[in-house]
């Protein structure tokens, strides 16, 4: 019996993965999980998007939580504005830049009034934003994409944040600055690509 059960077992794991599931992925599914894995399939935005709970935890409060809500509450619109295809000038360009301004603001721990720092991470938003709502996999549920996707960038924000924290610590504002570095530099790559 306990022979028969294992080769029972051994042989479903050769079996490919769509016969051993009850149903197929639905458009739900593939939209939900596609809007999930976007924001981390490109360097670019997870850059940008730790760069944003970086400076928010470096920022402290109120702008540890302000920022990281503001950006996916403006990508959404951003967001519905790709879904709905109206088009928008240079989304790569706008996207590199934000890694680049990101990375100055964490690396020179700029600290504007709270309602600046809001606006340049909802001006940035948009155009990332943008970049997941236009690029909608055909057959995916819109909503449950545009869910992910928000969802995913919430997290790529809390990674910032719990990094963020070390500035606490003389070697960690060395350490946060030299990040910041790090991702402005990455932004001119990209802007670089964008524009060549």
């Amino acid at each position: 019996m306990l022979n028969s059960l294992s080769n029972y077992l051994f042989s479903a794991r050769d079996l490919p993965l769509t016969v051993l599931l009850a149903h197929k992925q639905s458009s739900e599914a593939v939209g939900l999980l596609s809007g999930l894995r976007h924001p981390v399939s490109g360097l670019d935005h997870i850059l940008a998007m730790v760069a944003v709970g970086l400076w928010g935890a470096q920022l402290g409060r109120p702008a540890i939580w302000m920022l990281p809500v503001t950006f996916p509450m403006v990508m959404a619109f951003g967001g519905m504005l790709g879904l709905m295809g109206l088009a928008l000038p240079g989304i790569e360009i706008g996207i590199a830049v934000s890694a680049i301004i990101l990375g100055v603001m964490v690396a020179w721990e700029a600290r504007p009034p709270l309602w600046v720092a809001a606006v340049v991470v909802g001006f940035f938003a948009i155009f990332h934003g943008h970049a997941h709502g236009a690029e909608l996999p055909p057959g995916a549920d819109a909503l449950l994409y545009s869910i992910g996707f928000v969802v995913a960038t919430g997290c790529l924000h809390a990674a910032g944040i719990g990094v963020g924290l070390i500035h606490r610590w003389p070697a960690g504002k060395v350490t946060l600055r030299a990040t910041g570095v790090a991702v402005a530099l990455a932004g001119v790559c990209f802007l670089w690509k964008a524009v060549a």
